[in-house]
């Protein structure tokens, strides 16, 4: 049968899909537009059921925040020429609005929404066919509280959001979008050492203690001229226990006596060579912790020092980073 150029043009409008896509659905169907919809679902299962070991790690990160909640969600894909195309971009935002209208929380909260009569998840069915590419919701992420900073990251692959105390301080949002953009840039994955597992934090001492040892071995043994690295006792703060703190003042205050330095001067020495030991036995924390990481925009200080220094009673309350990349 023939197909009019109107029918296809308004299978296409309604559906995103490819003109040759839309003309076969109407030839298959017979002409009936709910059977070349029905077609073109079919076609897009049959396509994400092929695509579904591919891994998805191009895509589009959308933050909203309106009021007292936040929210970030990111939308899959296989190509960064997928993730530029409008309708990519424009799709994500409309499921972030969606997921925020409707109060989702989670990826699955999300699929289950209802868009255009189906749910995202079989929305995303659809274009999965249309594109050719794996298309998912692969996070979600929500903070709720009375301040919270945004920021996405150039290109729109990585999202912050940070829930925080301004400390009655109106330079606060600017300070606090500045703590996301560090986020952003040095991904911490928890707030504060105390969150670390004990068992994890073993390990992690374990393995940078070996990794540091065979690389002033191989320093040493290929004469590269490097400087030999301190072996770290520990790897987190959460070791650092006030015994282990005492002992190691003990030691310090032990080694300037051997080395005759007078009494009088120690005090003026110790908490320099104690924030030393300290630097040197967290290094885990330091890659890991948002707090105890040096602050990307001043990085004499920390970030929890940069925090207290815009007011003692500002507080970093909790964080979101969502990436595709």
């Amino acid at each position: 049968m023939s197909i009019s150029a109107k029918d296809v043009s308004e299978l296409r409008k309604s559906t995103g899909a490819g003109m040759m896509d839309c003309k076969k659905a109407l030839e298959e169907s017979g002409g009936d537009m709910e059977g070349a919809l029905d077609y073109l679902r079919k076609k897009g299962q049959k396509v994400a059921e092929k695509r579904a070991d591919r891994d998805a790690n191009e895509g589009v990160v959308v933050a909203i925040t309106e009021g007292k909640k936040g929210l970030l969600l990111a939308l899959s894909c296989e190509t960064d020429f997928v993730a530029k195309n409008e309708n990519f971009i424009a799709l994500t935002e409309r499921i972030a609005r969606l997921a925020m209208d409707q109060g989702a929380k989670s990826v699955d909260e999300v699929n289950a929404l209802e868009i255009e009569g189906t749910t995202v998840k079989e929305h995303l069915v659809t274009e999965t066919g249309r594109t050719g590419e794996k298309i998912e919701v692969s996070d979600v992420q929500v903070v709720e509280g009375d301040n919270i900073a945004s920021y996405i990251h150039a290109g729109s692959k990585i999202g912050v959001l940070v829930l925080y105390k301004d400390g009655g301080k109106d330079e606060a949002t600017q300070f606090f979008r500045g703590v996301a953009m560090h986020i952003a840039a040095m991904k911490p994955s928890i707030l504060h050492p105390d969150e670390f597992d004990p068992e994890f934090v073993e390990k992690e001492t374990e393995s940078l203690r070996a990794q540091i040892i065979a690389e002033n071995e191989l320093n040493e043994k290929e004469n590269l001229g490097k400087p030999v690295k301190n072996v770290p006792q520990y790897a987190s703060r959460r070791q650092l226990t006030p015994e282990v703190l005492a002992a190691t003042e003990d030691a310090i205050k032990a080694e300037l006596k051997a080395e005759g330095k007078p009494e009088k001067i120690w005090d003026k020495i110790v908490p320099g060579k104690i924030e030393r030991f300290i630097a040197d036995n967290t290094a885990l924390d330091q890659e890991r912790c948002l707090l105890s990481q040096f602050y990307a925009l001043d990085d004499s200080k920390t970030v929890e020092a940069a925090v207290k220094t815009l007011s003692p009673e500002a507080e970093i309350v909790e964080f979101k980073r969502v990436a595709v990349n």
